[in-house]
């Protein structure tokens, strides 16, 4: 599984980065996170707010922070 952490590392997107490395150790995932930080990137993938997580390619959150627990259930596909 590849957890993409898109945005161009302001301080939400360092949260946000953060705290997907919590809900994978806390979920025991075999996750790998990926930083994408190029603009052309991130409007690719549909994203025109920052940050934003992508699960497998997939965009589940754009423009927010999401906490751990919350990126756990979109991670187990919970959302």
């Amino acid at each position: 599984m590849v957890i993409q952490i898109l945005g161009t590392g302001c301080p939400k997107c360092k949260a946000l980065e953060a705290n997907a490395r919590q809900a994978i150790e806390k979920g025991g995932i075999d996750a790998t996170i990926e930083k994408v930080t190029e603009l052309d990137r991130i409007m690719d993938m549909g994203v025109m707010i920052t940050p934003a997580l992508a699960v497998d390619g997939q965009v589940v959150s754009a423009g927010k922070v999401l906490n751990k627990d919350q990126i756990l259930a979109y991670v187990k596909g919970g959302k």
